[in-house]
């Protein structure tokens, strides 16, 4: 009995760290955001735009987490080094968080052009999304080596939670974009944003080095 209260004690870190840490990673002023927008401004393929864009970052995440686990296996050494360049890349991501709060700038969708056919409206949301390098070394490498780190029965909640965070954003972008639109043209609040970006980042930094350096 008290195993299994200990553990339903860890889920909820678990899902919560993989949401932070997907959240902070996935918003940024970039052409996916920026397109996913425009659809919610045109309200036109909204939902498939959104629900195309958070099943491949859930399955990206997953065969991140599954695929880092099953890689470091009984391999500690790997798996601490990799927990150590996660932590070093998270306080980068954190500090160029701030940088950005720096600088004035916002997220703006263009709403001229012609209409587009779903076909090729879920096309260019896989482009924006699978042609980035970027969406490899944030899902499958960074929170895949974080989820990794998870224990077995914790990995399921981590990778719920990390992918949870990009059905909210991209249900937020897509769905609100009618009232969020002037929100996010506003520079001042994605210099809030990234603010907090910063701050979550530095504290997942801090977990994953301590959890490197005690927790193998």
């Amino acid at each position: 009995m008290d195993s299994v209260n200990t553990q339903a004690a860890l889920m909820w870190p678990a899902y919560l760290q993989g949401f932070a840490l997907s959240f902070g990673l996935i918003v940024a002023i970039g052409a996916q955001n920026a397109f996913v927008l425009r659809q919610g401004l045109r309200r036109e393929h909204v939902g498939s735009v959104v629900l195309f864009c958070s099943v491949a970052d859930a399955v990206l995440i997953m065969a991140g987490v599954y695929g880092m686990a099953q890689a470091i296996g009984d391999r500690p050494e790997l798996a601490r080094a990799l927990a150590l360049a996660g932590a070093a890349f998270l306080a980068w991501y954190g500090w160029k968080a701030w940088q950005r709060m720096r600088q004035a700038s916002s997220l703006e969708a263009g709403q001229g052009g012609e209409g587009l056919r779903r076909s090729a409206a879920v096309a260019q949301a896989a482009a924006f999304t699978l042609l980035n390098p970027h969406v490899y070394l944030d899902t499958v490498l960074l929170v895949g080596s974080l989820g990794a780190q998870q224990a077995t029965p914790l990995q399921g909640w981590f990778v719920a939670g990390a992918s949870s965070a990009s059905i909210t954003w991209f249900s937020l972008l897509g769905f609100g974009a009618r009232w969020l639109a002037s929100w996010f043209a506003r520079p001042r609040a994605w210099q809030l944003l990234d603010g907090l970006i910063g701050i979550t980042m530095w504290g997942l930094s801090a977990l994953m080095a301590r959890h490197a350096i005690t927790g193998f």
